[in-house]
């Protein structure tokens, strides 16, 4: 069993490794990182650390016994006027097919209206990834069109939107 946490500096060791052990798993399904994104590592995880206190981000990590990271569950481009978010998130090839994935986007998606106030969730997948999509489509969101990523790859995109807590 993993538990969700929000991301924190001393993730840092745990959370290079599991980038690194998985980066050819990732690779397979979205856009490679890039080796910049190691070598720069420690920077860039400050500047998300501070990015999330300012509001503009909720990154999370799957942890599990004795504090290995198995998956991340990421709110980026959150507009609290409009109530809005994008979801992404990654699992550890060896921690998939075990519901993790799902649990930590359910969290993730009751902190997103309980904790950071949102109303309303996108996603993204790239085509072929199903078993992407069928996280998203037992965490209640629908697709809503095709789209084109970042890197020409075809995908779909996914809404949600959140219910209020009563």
């Amino acid at each position: 069993m993993a538990v969700l946490e929000r991301l924190r500096p001393d993730h840092a060791p745990a959370l290079l490794a599991f980038e690194r052990e998985n980066r050819g798993f990732f690779a397979a399904r979205v856009p490679d990182r890039g080796d910049a994104y190691f070598e720069e590592f420690d920077d860039r995880l400050r500047e998300l650390i501070e990015a999330q206190e300012a509001g503009e981000i909720h990154f999370h990590v799957l942890v599990a016994e004795g504090g290995e990271i198995v998956g991340r569950v990421n709110l980026v481009e959150v507009d609290p006027v409009a109530g809005s978010a994008e979801l992404g998130y990654r699992l550890a090839e060896k921690a998939t097919g075990r519901g993790l994935a799902t649990r930590g986007v359910r969290e993730v998606c009751r902190l997103a209206v309980e904790e950071y106030g949102l109303s309303r969730l996108t996603a993204v997948v790239t085509l072929g990834n199903d078993a992407s999509s069928a996280v998203l489509a037992r965490a209640g969101f629908g697709a809503v069109g095709g789209v084109t990523l970042d890197d020409g790859e075809p995908g779909t995109a996914y809404e949600l939107e959140l219910a209020p807590v009563s």
